[in-house]
């Protein structure tokens, strides 16, 4: 498996016994999807990757934090990407949230920069929808919230089910609350595993004849297809 492991946030320590977030198989602060000209176009050449180890390099990042919380800055989802890399590579290299919001200083509080810290742990996978512009930054800050599995899921629900940055942060806070994601996007009118696709006649075909002969449902056919796709 390539993605990024969707669960709870893993920890590293630091020699003094201080726990550091990162859930990134790549380095904290590296553009990959920002770097990315199949995703950012030539905006990509202007990818800027935070060194959370390099004195010179946290100092930018510390000025982008304090740049990306004031809001005086781009708003777009590409910079926001920036600016929760900035988020990361700053915890990481100031060992805290609350050390990395006192080196960033002005609007940067310890939440801000741990909401989007952890949009910058997010599997590979959510971060590109998110840098193509299909999953809204803010949405994918209420998505990083929820742990383990559902946190995939609830990224690729929020694209299926069309939800809005309200619908996304209601769930995640249900789900938080101990109710199964099945329920929780159910409230919302959205069925878990609910996909449109669209087949070549002849597939479509070949796979309503089988489902009608077999007595099954076309989506156990193509379940168990993907199960074994995927093994």
């Amino acid at each position: 498996m390539t993605d990024n492991r969707p669960g709870d946030s893993s920890h590293r320590r630091r020699a003094d016994g201080r726990s550091i977030p990162t859930d990134r198989e790549s380095p904290v602060g590296a553009p990959v999807i920002r770097g990315d000209e199949s995703v950012a176009g030539t905006r990509a050449r202007e990818a800027v990757q935070f060194d959370p180890d390099d004195p010179d390099s946290l100092a930018d990042a510390a000025e982008t934090v304090r740049e990306f919380a004031s809001g005086s800055t781009n708003d777009d989802h590409l910079y926001m990407l920036r600016g929760a890399a900035a988020c990361a590579a700053l915890v990481r290299g100031e060992g805290s949230y609350k050390a990395a919001a006192e080196r960033a200083g002005g609007d940067a509080t310890v939440s801000f920069i741990r909401k989007w810290a952890r949009v910058h742990d997010l599997p590979r996978s959510v971060r590109k929808q998110v840098a193509l512009g299909r999953i809204a930054p803010t949405a994918a800050k209420h998505i990083a919230r929820v742990g383990g599995e559902a946190r995939l899921l609830l990224a690729w629900a929020t694209l299926d089910g069309n939800l809005t940055v309200r619908e996304v942060r209601n769930v995640a806070s249900t789900i938080n609350d101990g109710t199964p994601i099945e329920q929780a996007l159910a409230d919302h009118d959205v069925t878990l595993g609910r996909l449109e696709l669209t087949l070549s006649p002849s597939t479509y075909r070949n796979l309503r004849r089988r489902a009608s002969v077999d007595g099954v449902a076309p989506g156990d056919i193509v379940t168990d297809a993907l199960e074994q796709y995927f093994d």
